[in-house]
């Protein structure tokens, strides 16, 4: 039985997992919601593109973590090194509860549900008893994540291979849907009548009569409904760090986790920034959530939130639903693949640092952390059947900013309490860029705290409760 893990990816599988990670559903969706919240054209791409810059800061400066520290827990690592062992178990603890298995059972319910315009008997109930019902669509969630953790537990070689087969194929098929899109929209007046008065900001609401009512926005009423729907496109633009859990098996990660982090999140803030300018080409951005057509519904009301499936439509009609459903069933099964390779390894680490199950610091035949792999997929599984997923997510988006904004002031903690530690890399615009990032991400989470204290205040709860756990596991161990 192999102790140590094997270097066997190299930059491209790295970059390909950090983009792999990133993009699942969240692109073909939240864009409704963010116009709904906003109302303004203009200012949906300035977050989509603040969005972009805070994703980039934040690798750019995790470079220089990565290169100190190139072991397997990436952030985990990390947190333990700046503040020791109670912080870095709360963030595993969180991680593990809401964070990392919350999103691999959100994208595997979206895998199915996409699936269900193939199959609708997707749509039916397996089980329905007085306390809860289990649909089939359920059932192919979890299939899904069994399926991808049986693959990732044969060896980091199918990950691999499987994370190069659905990244390139989604990375095609959104870059043929901007190119398409633009060129499609471009040649009509929707583009510009979204981008008339494009500057004026407000709220639009259904009200129980079936009337929609609209409320402008300007000053702090404009900054609090920014900060909160930011929310939407940072939740899709997350997990970037996922390569940094997986140090262990890259080759070189002194060099190519912190090069990885920059070109996988350039990639897809690109990719983010034009998507929503091919749907503003294509659907005007208000429209009637009565109307029966993808044109007439818009951006705010397309069916079921699905904007990327609005467009699709407008541009290959009937067809266009399916050649949606299939890119994002194709997207999410790739995203789940990178999670699931890599969340294992997070777990793995605080095993062998006494802080989770110890069966997880195991490795297989294949020197893989089957154990925690397991583990990892059972939980997301029943929460796959829970259905509370949903609501984690909204939870953990908040916890998740104050790990990254904990991590990256590291790097001032730790340039202060080991000046003469080998850096590979420098952290890019220190201390400018990570102080930036610290800044902008601590005035959305206030601005979170201020606009929607329920979601905010869960997801620090979840946190909260791991203080308990940690205390009681040591308690046992003295």
């Amino acid at each position: 039985m192999e102790t140590k893990l094997k270097q066997s990816l190299g930059l491209m599988d790295a970059t390909l997992l950090v983009a792999g990670s990133m993009i699942g559903s969240g692109i073909f969706i939240v864009t409704a919601q963010m116009m709904r919240d906003i109302g303004s054209s203009a200012w949906m791409i300035v977050l989509w593109v603040l969005t972009g810059l805070i994703t980039i800061f934040a690798a750019l400066s995790y470079g220089e973590l990565a290169g100190m520290m190139p072991n397997a827990g990436g952030q985990y690592v990390y947190i333990q090194r700046a503040y020791g062992k109670m912080m870095s178990f709360l963030y595993g603890w969180t991680v593990f509860t809401v964070i990392q298995t919350g999103v691999i059972a959100a994208v595997a319910v979206a895998f199915a549900k996409y699936a269900g315009v193939f199959f609708p008997e997707l749509n039916g109930l397996f089980l329905k008893t007085s306390f809860f019902t289990i649909s089939y669509g359920q059932i192919l969630a979890i299939f899904s994540i069994i399926s991808l953790t049986v693959l990732n537990a044969r060896g980091v070689q199918n990950g691999k291979i499987l994370q190069l087969i659905f990244t390139s194929a989604k990375l095609l098929a959104l870059f043929a849907l901007i190119v398409l899109g633009l060129a499609i929209g471009l040649k009509t007046d929707v583009f510009a009548q979204n981008f008339d008065h494009m500057w004026d900001a407000y709220q639009t609401v259904k009200l129980p009569s079936g009337a929609l009512d609209t409320i402008p926005l300007s000053g702090f009423a404009l900054m609090g409904a920014l900060g909160a729907t930011i929310i939407n496109s940072l939740f899709s633009s997350d997990a970037w760090n996922n390569v940094t859990f997986i140090a262990g098996e890259i080759k070189d990660p002194k060099k190519n986790i912190p090069k990885s982090l920059f070109f996988g999140t350039t990639i897809v803030t690109a990719i983010y920034i034009l998507a929503n300018l091919a749907y503003l080409a294509l659907l005007p951005k208000g429209g009637d959530p009565n109307a029966t057509d993808a044109f007439g519904q818009g951006i705010m009301f397309a069916t079921d939130d699905r904007v990327g499936a609005g467009a699709a439509s407008i541009m290959f009609g009937g067809a266009g639903i399916m050649f949606m459903a299939a890119l994002i069933m194709i997207s999410t099964f790739g995203c789940n693949n990178g999670l699931i390779l890599a969340g294992s390894r997070l777990f793995y680490a605080m095993s062998k640092d006494g802080l989770f199950f110890k069966q997880a610091k195991k490795l297989n035949q294949f020197n893989v952390p089957s154990s925690a792999m397991w583990i990892q997929g059972i939980w997301a599984s029943i929460l796959c059947l829970s259905g509370k997923y949903g609501d984690l997510l909204v939870y953990s988006t908040f916890a998740s900013l104050l790990f990254y904004i904990l991590t990256i002031f590291g790097i001032f903690i730790l340039r202060k309490k080991e000046p003469d530690a080998a850096r590979p890399y420098k952290a890019f615009g220190y201390p400018v860029i990570p102080a930036l990032y610290i800044l902008i991400t601590a005035a959305i989470c206030v601005d979170l705290l201020v606009y929607d204290l329920r979601n905010a205040g869960m997801g620090l709860l979840i946190v909260l409760l791991g203080i308990p756990v940690y205390l009681i596991a040591n308690r046992k161990k003295a």
